[in-house]
């Protein structure tokens, strides 16, 4: 009979306990432990993790280091590439993570089927190759040079490397993959800690660049231990709104790269689709003349495109007034609201207030908060916002336009798609020498800003 036991393991840092602990000893972290069995009579299999052997490392002075410029393979995709940092570089090991059915497999499914000169083994843990290949036609890509197996045993994975030895390796996803040195079950988190070093081994030794396709949890971060973060070079975040066709990929870590990039797709029938410039798509082209709409020239990571800002203000038809938000940081949002209130004089303690981002996008950018407001306020006026403004400036608490980053960008944007003014903070055009057609306002504070947008 099989024997077993628990053992009590750390979800943010790996350590484990013979008992449940509320706060770990090592991190610090409270009600992070989460209960695994492990099987005791099942056999240790000597690890065949080990097997790409190489030259063992020497100690080397740092002035004797020899630095060269990574190299890096071209993915034929360029938000992908934009948001990589050039590129994949080689021996790297990335992981992407998103919610299920946002598109992670289907994007790094027609990014390798457009590789023809390079070798891929795509490992699939969880669809058939049936399933991937109805995939691949429904991209509409052919690749001779693509090579599919359902695995889940890291042992096994390995062999199939050895024999077909290719140039590039995808696994998706991470969480399905098990080893038998680690004893409990697929996706616990000893088992994705020791399949992911693995992995890293062999990529570091092979110079392979290795794919990670990984699961994230409700909270919104990647499934597993925190460690698994640790491990890997890159890590991307697949994002979007599944009612909404767009996409956005961001770079939460990049050892090979900046973390300020940003791509965006939009998602098809077959396939996704790169939005080399999405301020065109989105923007509401017939909004003229609406109340309670208003553009922001933003930045997100260090690339700028207009967004159109959406509110509804009306009377709450019940006792308690609702504040609602899509796209935007609601306790942000109610900040403003206050500010309003406080400096403005407009009161709107007895109003709903809704508040969406067109498009199903997701913006932190500090720099839209004057086009939140002046949503909000066109909607409680029932004054609209002429079509060729657009604006970029933070609300501070005092009613003050603060600086915002990056205004020489947001500015050409806005010239660059056909407006004709930009309201931006007062002292903000320190260092800009561009000439532009479009007529620049510096606007101090709120109170500015409205008499320059509604009279």
């Amino acid at each position: 009979m099989v024997k077993t036991k628990s053992v009590y393991v750390c979800s943010n840092c790996g350590n484990d306990s013979s008992k449940w602990l509320g706060k770990c000893p090592v991190c610090g972290e409270w009600n992070t432990y989460v209960e695994e069995i492990i099987n005791k009579d099942k056999p240790s299999a000597k690890s065949g993790l080990h097997v790409f052997d190489t030259d063992k490392a020497k100690p080397l002075p740092l002035e004797d280091v020899q630095t060269s410029e990574e190299p890096r393979i071209d993915l034929r995709d360029g938000e992908l590439n934009r948001v990589l940092g050039g590129g994949l570089v080689a021996g790297s090991l990335v992981l992407i993570g998103g919610e299920p059915g946002i598109g992670k497999s289907t994007l790094i499914l027609q990014t390798v089927l457009g590789l023809n000169e390079i070798k891929t083994l795509y490992i699939s843990g969880e669809e058939s190759a049936r399933q991937l290949k109805l995939r691949a036609d429904r991209i509409d890509s052919d690749s001779r040079n693509c090579f599919i197996v359902c695995e889940t045993n890291l042992e096994q994975i390995f062999v199939h490397i050895r024999n077909l030895n290719p140039e590039l390796v995808i696994i998706d996803s991470i969480q399905t993959i098990f080893t038998d040195v680690a004893e409990s079950s697929p996706g616990s988190i000893s088992q994705v800690r020791e399949c992911s070093a693995a992995i890293l081994k062999f990529a570091k030794e092979t110079n392979t660049p290795v794919v990670l396709i990984g699961h994230i949890n409700k909270e919104g971060s990647i499934a597993g231990p925190k460690v698994l973060e640790h491990i890997v070079d890159t890590v991307l975040q697949f994002e979007g709104d599944q009612h909404y066709m767009y996409r956005i990929l961001r770079s939460i870590k990049n050892r090979f790269g900046s973390t300020a990039e940003l791509g965006i797709y939009e998602m098809r029938q077959n396939g996704l689709r790169e939005v080399s410039n999405p301020s065109e798509l989105l923007l509401t082209q017939n909004h003229e003349g609406l109340s309670g709409a208003s553009i922001s020239a933003a930045i997100e990571g260090i690339r700028p495109f207009l967004i159109e800002t959406q509110a509804l203000v009306s009377t709450a038809a019940y006792g308690t007034p609702q504040r609602s938000s899509t796209g935007f940081d609601l306790r942000r949002m109610n900040m403003l609201l206050a500010v309003l209130e406080k400096r403005a004089g407009f009161k709107l303690i007895q109003k709903d207030v809704f508040l969406n981002i067109a498009g199903g996008l997701k913006v932190n950018d500090p720099g839209m908060d004057l086009s939140v407001i002046s949503a909000v306020l066109s909607s409680s006026l029932d004054i609209s916002v002429e079509k060729h403004v657009c604006m970029a400036g933070e609300v501070g608490l005092s009613g003050e336009i603060r600086p915002v980053n990056r205004i020489e960008q947001r500015i050409l944007e806005a010239e660059k798609l056909g407006f004709s003014k930009i309201l931006v903070p007062q002292n903000n055009l320190k260092g800009f020498t561009s000439k532009v057609n479009i007529e620049i306002i510096q606007v101090r504070k709120v109170e500015e800003a409205f008499r320059q947008l509604f009279g």
